[in-house]
């Protein structure tokens, strides 16, 4: 009996034998997580690179924004003006613009139709958090370009390098900061088609390059600088590139010469006075201003050596018109205009490298070597005073009780009613009431005043300026929350 059963004992299976010194036995976990790493090993490959870049930019710029939404901190009345726009789209009316002005069709203003893209969506999702997660979405897929290119030139750590560096630069985090624009469109479509112009896809290039045309009137001239630089690459006059070149200046020129001036009241495009000579004797830009955003835009991105390559001619354009004007804001490094030439300097700045890491000089050859790298560390130190730091404290995520009780206060205005605003209520407004500009009702006597108190300004104040604003009618107030106080109309007088 001992005999058997140490025989069917011997048999049974065991444990594994160990097969060295210090061998373990792999557990469930472990199995668990080398099964998980053989399924997401596609996942891991480089072509997936530029769309995991994609996907956390997305996140974080989607974030912030909503941040400062959630918190009442507009710092324009941007936002404003382009839901006002969306949302007579997604009602199949024409883009009127209240806070331009009652009755002011945006196209009179500026030239971008392509802001009937977001009519869908924003009909289903009637929200200004609409236009800024679409713009979170666009800033985002403009890396993929980026990114894609530099892998492909460079190599996969250089790739990524840069494609972080371009997400994370100063131009387009200062863009995402500024609430909503149109350039949002601009910047995948610039950044797509000098892709393709490194690639020598020349009609992907012109395709991509085209549409600049619906999304401000200025970019016409740039899609023209995309058809001028094709030219330049293929050292030969392909009809493709010829024809971008005369459709980008041709639809410029209609757009400033007939389109705006039909839908403008006063049959003329407005920022002609921003330009030239018809600033009303205001002073030229100072050179060393020049010199100062020129440093910025190639410094801290492209360590200069964009310079080398032919690509920066696309950036003439949007540096032209803003240095040829008497308006100070266009000079600098705030708020959204360096935005679309962000993927200018950084696909010049690929195509740099590509040749310059065969130079026959070895200095040359080392800077860009390191290059990339230091791109990507400048954009990192750079972010810590720049809006995506503040993702990384703890009062982005909290909404303060004096905003809390502003947004009850305003909830108090019935929808439909006629509101005017001035900026930091105006976009918890403009989706369900007809805002206008404080001080630019041009008659019109608003059902409500919703006003933020600055400077010291008291509500008995704010409530007599209403009545001079309005003399025909009495306001009382609805109440007050933080520094915001509503008034209400009772009657005419």
């Amino acid at each position: 009996m001992e005999t058997a059963a140490a025989t069917a004992a011997s048999s049974r299976p065991g444990p594994p034998a160990a097969t060295g010194p210090g061998s373990r036995v792999p557990g469930p976990a472990r199995r668990a997580a080398h099964r998980l790493r053989e399924r997401t090993a596609d996942l891991r490959a480089p072509r997936f690179d530029p769309y995991w870049i994609a996907g956390f930019l997305f996140v974080a710029f989607a974030v912030l924004s909503y941040s400062r939404f959630r918190t009442l901190s507009i710092s324009s009345w941007d936002l404003g003006i382009f839901e006002q726009a969306v949302r007579g789209y997604a009602h199949f009316r024409a883009p009127v613009v209240d806070l331009k002005g009652p009755g002011t069709n945006i196209l009179g203003d500026h030239f971008s139709p392509v802001l009937i893209v977001l009519a869908p969506l924003y009909r289903l999702i009637p929200s200004p958090v609409t236009l800024l997660t679409a713009q979170a979405a666009l800033f985002a897929v403009s890396a993929v370009p980026v990114t894609r290119a530099a892998a492909r030139h460079l190599g996969r750590g250089p790739g990524l390098a840069l494609g972080i560096a371009y997400g994370m630069s100063w131009g387009v985090q200062k863009a995402v900061d500024f609430d909503f624009h149109e350039i949002a469109f601009a910047l995948p479509l610039i950044a797509f088609s000098l892709e393709a112009v490194l690639r020598g896809r020349w009609t992907a290039a012109v395709c991509w390059a085209l549409p600049l045309v619906l999304v401000k009137e200025d970019l016409g001239v740039t899609a023209a600088a995309i058809g001028a630089l094709a030219l330049i690459r293929t050292r030969r006059a392909s009809p493709l590139p010829i024809g971008l070149v005369a459709f980008g200046i041709t639809a410029t020129a209609v757009t400033l010469g007939l389109i705006i001036p039909g839908f403008n009241g006063s049959g003329s495009y407005d920022y002609w006075s921003k330009l030239g000579g018809d600033g009303g004797g205001a002073p030229g830009i100072p050179p060393g201003t020049v010199l100062h955003t020129l440093l910025w835009i190639l410094l801290p991105t492209t360590g200069l050596l964009a310079l080398r390559s032919p690509l920066l001619l696309v950036a003439l354009p949007t540096l032209g018109w803003r240095f040829l004007s008497h308006e100070p804001h266009y000079w600098g490094i705030d708020w959204h205009y360096n935005a679309v030439l962000m993927p200018v300097v950084f696909l010049a700045l690929v195509d740099a490298l590509a040749h310059t890491r065969v130079s026959p000089r070895p200095w040359l050859r080392a800077y860009a070597l390191h290059l990339p790298t230091a791109v990507l560390a400048a954009a990192l130190a750079l972010t810590t005073t720049l809006p995506l730091s503040r993702l990384t404290e703890d009062a982005t995520y909290r909404k303060p009780a004096p905003v809390t009780a502003a947004e009850h206060l305003l909830d108090k205005i019935p929808d439909g009613a006629s509101v005017e605003s001035d900026i930091r209520p105006l976009s918890r407004l403009t989706s369900r009431t007809r805002v206008f500009w404080m001080g630019d009702t041009r008659g019109i006597a608003p059902d409500y005043i919703a006003v933020q108190l600055r400077d010291g300004r008291t509500p008995q104040q704010a409530l007599a300026d209403a009545a001079h604003r309005h003399p025909k009618s009495t306001y009382v107030p609805l109440g007050g929350a933080a520094d915001l106080v509503v008034f209400h109309r009772t009657s005419a007088r």
